[in-house]
């Protein structure tokens, strides 16, 4: 695989979408609360974790999950529709995974979908910012 044809600077922009997608996903507006709630968590709970530890722990990650589909869309033909349809597709699959261990852990449906569908959501954007920015 030819790592030259990877547009580095817009994978690291699609790694750092991902947390414009969970600021505003995991919102006390928009799904934050529903969040907390079905995962049994406070905001005091929230607060006390290691901010720099999960902050800096989803960056690498982000950057892994960007770097990985960037590989698979390592081909001078990808554009911005089929960038956002590997990354909505790799979402799906992300989604199913984030599904298999919730119900082991007795999660909700609806914790299920909140999750998955940032997974959805953030790896959609990612593919078309990494397809777009060819």
């Amino acid at each position: 695989m030819n790592m030259g044809n990877i547009n580095w600077i817009a994978t690291i922009a699609a790694a750092l979408s991902s947390f414009v997608v969970g600021g505003i996903w995991y919102n006390p507006a928009v799904l934050g609360t529903a969040w907390m709630q079905e995962s049994n968590l406070t905001r005091e709970q929230l607060r006390a974790g290691n901010q720099a530890k999960i902050f800096g722990f989803t960056f690498v990650f982000s950057v892994l999950m960007a770097v990985n589909l960037a590989m698979f869309l390592n081909d001078p033909k990808t554009d911005l529709a089929w960038g956002a349809t590997a990354g909505f597709l790799a979402g799906i699959w992300t989604f199913s995974a984030i599904a298999i261990h919730s119900l082991f852990e007795l999660k909700s449906w609806k914790l299920i979908f909140i999750n998955g569908g940032y997974s959805i959501v953030s790896l959609t954007l990612m593919g078309l910012i990494i397809g777009a920015w060819r």
